[in-house]
């Protein structure tokens, strides 16, 4: 509830998207978002291969990305409003 850095801690419903992505993350959404970067990397490989795949391949490469960039995009946004901030602004 305090102003430290920049960065302002508030109650998570009143907060904007900037404030958000740089409030602190919990340390499950920060795993969460981890996997969701691979998934998406796993299927942008697949989808950019230079050899032929079959189409089926190639539309469970698109729903795979499409999984991973949401699962990131949804944990980025996660808010750990128990936390302190550190001193330089990251947790």
């Amino acid at each position: 509830m305090g102003k430290e850095n920049n960065i302002t801690i508030s109650n998570p419903n009143e907060m904007n998207i900037a404030e958000r992505v740089k409030a602190p993350t919990p340390k499950f959404f920060k795993t969460l978002r981890t996997i969701g970067l691979g998934l998406a990397a796993l299927g942008g490989g697949i989808l950019a291969a230079p050899v032929a795949v079959p189409a089926a391949l190639v539309t469970i490469a698109g729903y795979v990305t499409l999984a991973g960039g949401v699962m990131t995009a949804v944990s980025q946004t996660a808010v750990d409003t128990n936390s302190k901030v550190s001193g330089n602004g990251t947790s």
